[in-house]
């Protein structure tokens, strides 16, 4: 499996990092605008190879026809946040990039799956489905994975058990009107108030961890400047899923056709992911309230992305 991931940040040195680890990966190109230190972070990866248990995955530092065949495209190039910003902030300036770099990719990789990780990353996705001919199911946003990763954990906090025992996501947006449909949550298998009623524990303060959720990446890029780690796991677990053909569910970000009402816009919801990338969107029943918190989300990314 050939990856290309555009861009050398954080985010995008943190993915490479995992890549060549993974036994699948036959060859990885990096490509960045700095150039010299995208070579000097692959100079430096190379030096980890003879302690991988892995094919030892050829790496290449190269402009976009190095990147020509590409089974998958990571794209994480962009402006990024600064402090007082929030992700929509980002809107028009990522926009004009993402179309270039789309049609760069597409033209050497017409095949590939892309990954786009670059913010706000549901309207980056559909900007760049407009500027291509991918489908769909081949160009997804890296959505609110990371934001269910940081939702479960904290749960797992408060219930005291290991996050990958716990069920549930966070869906409509990566940004301020992500939601948590409780009604899909549980806790090994029980509703999660009933979890803690039967077992000793409070019950949740459900708007309580939904804003620590949110919040979550702001601490981080408050303390450091960047969110690298989580979401660089959160795009590997995506790779992973696609190469190895899973059938694992995913809250990522697709472009939905009609899907829970909503036509024309890229949302995060629960999909089915493999080879190929986006199998299957799921269907849920939300309660009242969840609805309502979907159409705010809907809401939300439609004036976003009247701004691209």
């Amino acid at each position: 499996m050939k990856v290309s991931v555009i861009g050398m940040g954080a985010v995008g040195t943190e993915i490479v990092g995992l890549l060549v680890h993974m036994s699948e990966v036959t060859e990885i190109v990096a490509i960045d605008k700095l150039r010299e230190r995208a070579e000097a972070e692959i100079w430096d990866f190379s030096h980890t190879t003879p302690f991988t248990y892995a094919k030892n995955p050829r790496l290449v530092v190269g402009e976009y026809p190095e990147t020509a065949g590409s089974d998958i495209v990571v794209i994480t190039a962009g402006a990024q946040l600064q402090k007082g910003q929030t992700r929509d902030d980002l809107v028009r300036v990522n926009s004009q990039i993402l179309q270039d770099i789309i049609g760069r990719v597409e033209h050497h990789s017409p095949g590939a799956v892309v990954i786009n990780v670059t913010n706000p990353v549901d309207v980056m996705t559909q900007v760049m489905l407009r500027a291509s001919s991918y489908p769909r199911e081949r160009l997804l946003s890296a959505g609110t994975l990371i934001d269910t990763a940081r939702f479960l954990r904290i749960l797992a906090e408060h219930v005291k058990i290991d996050p990958k025992n716990l069920y549930g996501y966070m869906l409509g947006d990566h940004g301020a009107t992500g939601f948590i449909p409780w009604s899909l949550c549980r806790v090994c298998g029980a509703e999660v108030d009933t979890f803690c009623r039967l077992n000793g524990l409070p019950p949740v303060d459900r708007e309580d961890i939904r804003r620590r959720t949110l919040e979550a990446g702001f601490r981080i890029f408050e303390r450091k400047g960047n969110t690298n780690h989580g979401i660089a796991a959160s795009v590997f677990r995506i790779i992973r899923a696609i190469e190895c053909n899973e059938q694992s569910i995913l809250p990522l970000g697709v472009l939905l056709k009609g899907e829970y009402g909503v036509d024309d816009l890229v949302m995060s919801v629960p999909c089915v992911v493999g080879r190929g990338g986006v199998q299957r969107i799921l269907a849920h029943e939300f309660t009242a309230e969840e609805e309502a918190q979907f159409r705010a989300s809907e809401r939300h990314l439609r004036s976003l992305l009247a701004l691209a």
